[in-house]
């Protein structure tokens, strides 16, 4: 299972329910990985996307806790078993884990491939990620060279797990 994420150098990566910054060629990259494969989130996280709607060419499956929660165009579970169940329906490698926070905090011991954005900056931040630079467990497999975004610099890093 993958997972896609932008963090800044504190790990962040979100505040009072918003990304901490949108760098259109993340948002490309993001695009690049996850259409035509499975995207699993949380329901604030969809919430946050335009319209509240799921994303289009993926299989979205929405992790929520409420229990009459529906979504057009999405699959719900309600639980990180029946999540789990559910991902078995597909390729492993085609799974990406999206956000919010504790979506990642709870499928991260399930995932083998992390693509990071690491941005060069600290912003406020209310929502962070496991600092996988600290976690014997991953190690980076590649980087891309230094990418600028106006003032910003930033890296697409991929990590995996230690077999």
């Amino acid at each position: 299972m993958n997972l896609v994420v932008a963090v800044d150098e504190n790990w962040a990566i979100g505040n009072k329910n918003q990304l901490l910054v949108r760098i259109p060629n993340d948002m490309k990259q993001f695009r690049e990985l996850t259409t035509g494969k499975v995207v699993v989130l949380g329901r604030k996280t969809l919430e946050t996307f335009p319209q509240g709607q799921p994303l289009k060419n993926r299989t979205n499956i929405i992790l929520t806790t409420d229990p009459k929660y529906q979504v057009k165009d999405a699959i719900v579970v309600h639980s990180i078993e029946e999540l789990l169940e559910t991902l078995k329906n597909y390729d492993d490698e085609d799974i990406y884990i999206i956000g919010g926070d504790s979506v990642y905090k709870q499928m991260l011991p399930y995932c083998n491939v992390a693509h990071v954005t690491r941005i060069d900056h600290a912003y406020e931040a209310d929502r962070y990620f496991p600092n996988l630079d600290k976690d014997p467990e991953w190690v980076i497999t590649a980087d891309s060279d230094e990418q600028y975004y106006f003032d910003l610099t930033y890296q697409f890093v991929k990590y995996e797990r230690k077999n």
